[in-house]
């Protein structure tokens, strides 16, 4: 690895960078940017360069899956490396397949974040192995594979699945969309099986994970 390797991390709370910088203070890791948002991210790589995007899941507006994706579309060799409480294969998926070369679980020790940070440098893909482990299990609730057709949530099933973490009926999220109930209850039905949930709850726990409400 270079002798000083340049990252910028990205969470809701400037601690963990804090945490971080003191945590890399013996290793050539350096911590030279903070972002709390996905679009205060876009905006420091506008103006600087990184080695390594080191960024939660659960930022807040942008969140981090959506985050990667804009970031590996505009600046594709950018290498980003997920650093999140959350274990659950749809984010850990989600955030593989957005661009993200690696996976990492918050409360790591520095050996583990100098060998994430090595490999993803040499073009390889890191997962912690708590993340490896629930990969390797796949999905429980449904039929999904992680080779098989990935499928993302359109701009609709996010408004349903907000409305739903709302506490809000079929009906009320039917008259809100002008849709008909019948219509919520198959989106409802559809977000389940995309998400990998079985109740309602879950469907409230995503959209509270991602900070959608």
């Amino acid at each position: 690895m270079p002798d000083q390797i340049r990252i910028i991390v990205a969470d809701q709370l400037e601690l963990v960078a804090t945490g971080l910088t003191e945590l890399f203070r013996s290793s050539s890791l350096n911590v030279v940017g903070y972002a709390e948002s996905g679009h205060q991210v876009l905006d420091w790589l506008a103006e600087n360069s990184a080695d390594i995007v080191l960024l939660d899941v659960s930022l807040p507006n942008m969140d981090g899956i959506d985050t990667t994706r804009a970031v590996h579309n505009k600046y594709p060799e950018q290498k980003l490396i997920a650093h999140s409480l959350l274990n659950e294969i749809e984010y850990i998926n989600s955030m593989l397949i957005e661009g993200a070369s690696g996976y990492i679980l918050k409360g790591a020790e520095l050996g583990e974040f100098e060998k994430a940070v090595s490999m993803v440098l040499k073009g390889k893909q890191y997962l912690s192995s708590a993340a490896a482990e629930v990969v390797e299990q796949g999905y429980r609730y449904t039929d999904k594979n992680m080779d098989g057709e990935y499928l993302g949530l359109n701009p609709r099933e996010r408004d349903i699945i907000k409305h739903v973490a709302l506490e809000k009926t079929n009906k009320e999220i039917a008259d809100l969309l002008f849709l008909s109930v019948e219509t919520i209850r198959t989106h409802r039905k559809s977000l389940m099986t995309k998400l990998n949930v079985k109740t309602a709850a879950g469907l409230v726990k995503y959209a509270v994970d991602r900070r959608w409400v």
